[in-house]
């Protein structure tokens, strides 16, 4: 789907709805950037297609780039229900099946970049969780995680990956001050 076809899509939710621009984006969109969507001018983010959908009560699978074939709900839903079952699990800070729901990145096609934006999250609030539960090891590797994941993609974050670093110095820190009391004694 293009750009412009996703764009004609929602408009045509929005006028068979009987809604105005201005009552479609509420405080979430500007109407401006509704009305670049609709020509096709702009891309939606992942979080403005949810809200689009929710608003339009539309599939969002619908909204969503498809395969060369046009079929959009065949090829985007299982990834999308992945990616929006991953996105629970974080809202819950459950980390742990965040990262396991989402299941492979090599099969998240299209939205690769919103699994390794998530991905990066989830791992670090996997790690912290994980040095509060007292496994230290544990908490490093999923912080490092959190770095390599976050410096993919188009929504690379580097505030959480220079947070994870930091994490992982504050961790290799109080090991080794640890450990060297622990000779010293």
């Amino acid at each position: 789907m293009t750009p412009v076809q996703r764009g004609k899509r929602i408009k045509e939710a929005r006028l068979s709805k009987k809604m105005t621009q201005s009552e479609v984006v509420g405080d979430f969109i500007t109407r401006n950037m509704l009305s670049q969507i609709e020509s096709g001018i702009a891309t939606p983010s992942v979080k403005t297609l949810e809200y689009l959908s929710r608003v339009l009560d539309i599939p969002i699978a619908a909204l969503m780039p498809g395969n060369e074939d046009n079929d959009e709900l065949a090829f985007t839903s299982p990834i999308l229900s992945r990616l929006l079952s991953a996105k629970a699990f974080y809202i819950e800070h459950d980390y742990e099946s965040c990262i396991s729901s989402l299941g492979s990145i090599n099969e998240a096609g299209l939205l690769r970049d919103e699994y390794e934006a998530l991905l990066a999250l989830a791992y670090y609030g996997y790690a912290l969780q994980t040095a509060g539960n007292e496994n230290p090891v544990k908490a490093v590797e999923y912080a490092r995680q959190s770095v390599n994941y976050s410096e993919c993609g188009i929504y690379s974050n580097t505030g959480l990956k220079n947070e994870a670093v930091s994490f992982i110095n504050k961790i290799a820190k109080e090991l080794s001050n640890y450990y060297a009391g622990m000779i010293s004694d």
